[in-house]
């Protein structure tokens, strides 16, 4: 089978690894996205993760009461390490070799990120986890992607949502929302649809980084997405 996709990077929430109760670290959840992740890389992709750190620590709380926005930033991006260690032990436990880089340096837990170094990991056949945001406060971890995306020259964007995809309204609210199997950049500004924040969208329509929204929790969507099955979502794209 021919893979259209050598290299992805997969946006990940910190949601994502939370257990029931929405907040912290499961190792159920943790084990769940490695399982995703182990599949698709034994087709042969190479695999870079940004993640979030919203299950640990959201820096708006903080700033609502009067903590200085760069501190509260601060705060997520070593969050977003402490997700990084707990999926790379999930993924090495499934034998799937990964190394943690994080733009905020702690050389004791993880490597400081280094483009031409994560992408010989991959090249390696090793995921490679990005944490640490973009290393800078006032951006969001979806700008975080976009940057690395296009750093590390990845094909594509998988944004890991539990939706399964981009739709015309919140399906939840209005039963006559449309989903979109496949949208231009340009579409996404004039309809206004919120697919990430928008100095990351801007990054990946400057770089012609094409972007695809998934349910990451639908059975076999990821794999079917880097296997060419757009149905599975929306791809966003020229």
């Amino acid at each position: 089978m021919t893979i259209p996709y050598k290299r992805i990077l997969l946006k990940l929430s910190g949601e994502a690894l939370a257990g029931p109760s929405g907040f912290g670290i499961d190792p159920n959840a943790a084990h769940f996205i490695a399982e995703r992740v182990h599949t698709i890389h034994e087709l042969g992709v190479q695999v870079a993760i940004v993640i979030g750190g919203g299950n640990l620590w959201r820096g708006e709380m903080g700033v609502r009461r009067g903590m200085d926005q760069s501190t509260a930033d601060h705060i997520g991006m070593i969050g977003t390490v402490m997700n990084g260690l707990a999926l790379q032990d999930a993924l090495e436990r499934l034998e799937v070799r990964t190394r943690v880089q994080t733009a905020v340096e702690m050389n004791k837990v993880a490597e400081p990120y280094i483009r031409l170094r994560a992408i010989r990991h991959m090249e390696k056949g090793r995921v490679v986890i990005l944490a640490g945001g973009t290393g800078n406060p006032y951006f969001t971890t979806d700008s975080a992607a976009a940057l690395r995306a296009s750093e590390v020259a990845a094909n594509i964007v998988i944004k890991a949502t539990k939706v399964d995809g981009v739709y015309s309204a919140d399906p939840k609210k209005d039963v006559n929302a449309v989903r979109y199997q496949r949208l231009t950049y340009q579409d996404v500004l004039e309809r206004r649809l919120k697919i990430m924040d928008m100095t990351a969208f801007t990054l990946c329509q400057e770089n012609h980084m094409p972007i695809m929204v998934l349910n990451f929790w639908q059975e076999d969507a990821l794999l079917r997405a880097v296997q060419g099955d757009y149905s599975v979502g929306t791809l966003i794209s020229d």
